[in-house]
């Protein structure tokens, strides 16, 4: 059950980044979870090379990711924004076919792991061992849930990403730019999965496919929490961690996945607009 949780709160903070960018775009990346993965590898070359613990990786994964993030929307996927929503997924679509294919030729499908992280171990608390990684990678994906959330309603330019997400011709009406906002929010969107991607390093196999798996489990979590809803977004993920670890524990480790693509069927099926869809 707390594992479920631990895990639940990074499922969570991917998945904000990617209802962020639906929110505002009316896009689905498919590419998201494949971002992720690059996020990993890049704090695993950061130890290998440079020895930064994946910890002190996590502002350098924010700012490259966040980059990585602008730059494919403005060379790639602005061009399609006009176009049919089919031809925005095939792009996505393609990217992260693009993405993990390129990260298995240059790196080799070969899995790796960071042996000597300095978050290691477990803590007892009132019996119940918890991982020490996991425990800080939760606690860090709340902290950056947080600051998301105090950057969209706080700050102007959050506010006018929400604006852009509430009403774009509205928006469009007041000034705001819709191409700008549109850069930026699919840039924030990628710079989640590079923190996330820094915590999971110290305790997840890392390699070219893993984003596949994250990213199927967004996908879930959005459609369970309402497309574009922040806040059911971070609830839905959390539900997700739970009900994955319980079913692998109650179950069959195997069926932790088929669990949860149920339960989003079922859900989908009973509330079309998820937990906190209009």
């Amino acid at each position: 059950m707390v594992n479920g949780v631990l895990i639940g709160l990074v499922y969570s903070l991917l998945a904000i980044g990617l209802t962020l960018i639906w929110g505002v775009m009316n896009v689905l990346n498919f590419a998201h979870g494949d971002f992720l993965m690059i996020g990993m590898f890049l704090s695993y070359w950061l130890y290998a090379l440079a020895g930064v613990d994946p910890l002190f990786s996590v502002p350098i994964n924010a700012v490259a990711l966040f980059l990585l993030g602008v730059l494919i929307y403005r060379f790639v996927i602005s061009k399609v924004m006009k176009g049919p929503p089919l031809a925005q997924l095939v792009v996505t679509f393609g990217v992260s076919i693009f993405l993990s294919n390129l990260a298995a030729l240059i790196w080799t499908p070969d899995f790796r792991t960071i042996g000597h992280s300095m978050l290691t171990g477990t803590w007892d608390v009132s019996g119940i061992e918890l991982s020490i990684p996991r425990l800080v990678t939760a606690i860090g994906s709340v902290l950056a849930s947080l600051g998301i959330l105090w950057f969209l309603r706080k700050t102007r330019t959050g506010k006018a990403i929400l604006a852009v997400e509430m009403d774009r011709e509205a928006a469009l009406i007041m000034g705001i730019n819709a191409e700008r906002i549109n850069s930026l929010s699919f840039g924030i969107g990628s710079a989640l999965t590079g923190v996330a991607g820094a915590m999971l390093a110290t305790y997840y196999y890392i390699y070219p496919f893993v984003g596949g798996t994250f990213g199927l489990i967004c996908f879930c979590i959005v459609a369970l929490g309402g497309f574009g809803s922040i806040e059911g977004a971070f609830i839905a993920g959390i539900l997700v961690g739970v009900v994955e670890t319980l079913g692998g524990y109650l179950l069959d480790p195997s069926y932790k996945l088929a669990i949860v693509f149920a339960m989003y069927l079922v859900t989908v099926w009973i509330r079309p607009q998820g937990l906190r869809g209009w």
